[in-house]
């Protein structure tokens, strides 16, 4: 609800300035994962070339029969986005997420250690290629 308000809010400057939407969801319950189908492929493309270059692990989980993402805002006002999460079937049906199993204890802190790891990197690295409206170029 909080993404749908802040984007419905959004004047079309602010839109026209958003380069992206990095949205990081359900992170430390495995390695790192990304919602190809509902990602921009440009986005998807620098993350794999900084994870390549970290050696770093990231796989596409499409999770679309868990739900849907703060991330799926931003597209319905053309804003590239991704989303990066470390959900799984199995984790899904463990049902950990939003019970009372959901806590720190469930989380694989080496995984979520690396996750830290690839998305400074990633950020990092998409804040030195970000062009402005024009989008974002990868090298």
């Amino acid at each position: 609800m909080g993404s749908r308000f802040y984007v419905q809010h959004m004047t079309g400057e602010q839109v026209a300035a958003t380069d992206a939407m990095v949205n990081m969801d359900t992170l430390g319950l495995g390695p790192t994962q990304v919602w190809g189908s509902h990602s921009d492929r440009l986005l998807v493309g620098a993350l794999g070339y900084v994870a390549k270059t970290l050696n770093a692990p990231v796989s596409i989980v499409d999770v679309e029969q868990v739900g849907s993402a703060d991330s799926e805002q931003f597209a319905a006002r053309n804003i590239p986005r991704i989303t990066i999460h470390s959900l799984t079937q199995k984790l899904w049906e463990a049902h950990i997420i939003h019970t009372s199993k959901d806590r720190i204890s469930a989380m694989r802190l080496d995984d979520y250690y690396e996750t830290y790891r690839l998305l400074a990197a990633y950020l990092t690295f998409l804040d030195q290629i970000a062009k402005g409206p024009t989008g974002l170029t990868i090298p």
